[in-house]
């Protein structure tokens, strides 16, 4: 091992996770303070997108409700994944008391303040609610897209608005494209005197080197005291794909940073059990483990080429609505 990267590792692991929040646990799963909201969250949270992607309906609501059974709360939707239907499995999941169990997130595509109120309310009557804990403006990849929310119509009004209502009890924003546009988003956001709860960008062992969400964007949000939602912690399993590091080592490498949830996609019943086992044993990774993991994977992360959000539109999800550009 190189000491540059012994000690790049080791920098990593003393800066960010003295961040860490610990707010207890339930049934063996660590629970973190979501920033500066007052609520609590599981350490592992349930990605939404995956429960259309292989398992069956009642495969879904099985993933979901053992989720819940072993004590995750977090679980994560959005709007416009597979044409709603992996809300409308999770509000199937969500029936019979668990909803009350769940802190329970989904997202919006929508720009101005019309479009994000019908997909809000879309939303809620799939996922068979009257009111979410987190909604969150999806998919912000240009600096354009700031700016638009916060126009005289822009989609922050509805959310604002929502919140009042009841609707929403929090606000966030999400993005995978670029640290520089979620750095712009905030300021955007302090230009009109309006604080986001949350935000939700990929961290992971590749992310820690290359146009890095946890060194660009992590240290701003916790000086702002918002609750950091980390996603894609195997890239949707691409990072395997570089044959450097586990998929334990992925989990255990995101949960070691002070995110307030870890997001993880779990199609199958085994991929979950393998979640709840690293978040129920999770210690955070020493500073010579971590340095390990950056060693290894430095070299494989260098383009960006195992994260293809960032570099290409292949995971871009507004730009594909046909109606974008009206929204």
């Amino acid at each position: 091992m190189q000491r540059r990267d012994f000690i790049r590792g080791a920098a990593l692991v003393a800066s960010l996770c003295e961040g860490i929040s610990v707010a207890g646990e339930t049934q063996g799963i660590p629970y973190r303070r979501l920033g500066n909201t007052g609520a609590t969250v599981s350490l592992l949270g349930i990605g939404g997108a995956h429960l259309a992607f292989g398992p069956s309906e009642g495969e879904a609501i099985q993933i979901v409700r053992t989720a819940i059974d072993h004590g995750v709360n977090f679980l994560d939707n959005s709007w416009d994944y597979s044409d709603g239907k992996t809300e409308i499995r999770m509000g199937k999941a969500l029936r019979d008391g668990y909803r009350d169990r769940a802190f329970l997130m989904t997202k919006i595509d929508g720009r101005s303040a019309q479009v994000a109120a019908m997909q809000l309310d879309q939303s809620l009557s799939r996922l068979q609610t009257d009111h979410l804990d987190l909604i969150q403006i999806h998919d912000i990849s240009r600096k354009e897209d700031a700016e638009r929310i916060f126009t005289n119509d822009g989609a922050i009004h509805a959310l604002v608005k929502a919140r009042e209502a009841g609707k929403v009890r929090h606000i966030g924003f999400t993005g995978h494209k670029n640290p520089e546009i979620h750095l712009h988003v905030l300021n955007v956001a302090d230009e009109h005197g309006f604080a986001f709860d949350t935000v939700q960008m990929p961290l992971n062992v590749m992310d820690a080197h290359f146009m890095s969400f946890a060194h660009g964007v992590m240290p701003v949000a916790l000086k702002k005291g918002m609750g950091i939602l980390g996603m894609k912690p195997l890239a949707s399993g691409a990072i395997l794909t570089s044959n450097t590091v586990t998929a334990v080592e992925c989990l255990q490498f995101a949960m070691s940073l002070p995110l307030s949830v870890c997001i993880t996609g779990c199609d199958s019943m085994p991929i979950l059990q393998q979640a709840l086992g690293v978040a129920k044993n999770f210690q955070p990774l020493t500073q010579a483990q971590v340095a390990s993991i950056l060693t290894r994977t430095e070299v494989a992360a260098a383009t960006g080429k195992f994260e293809r959000y960032k570099m290409t539109g292949v995971f871009d999800n507004s730009p594909r609505d046909p109606n974008f550009a009206a929204i």
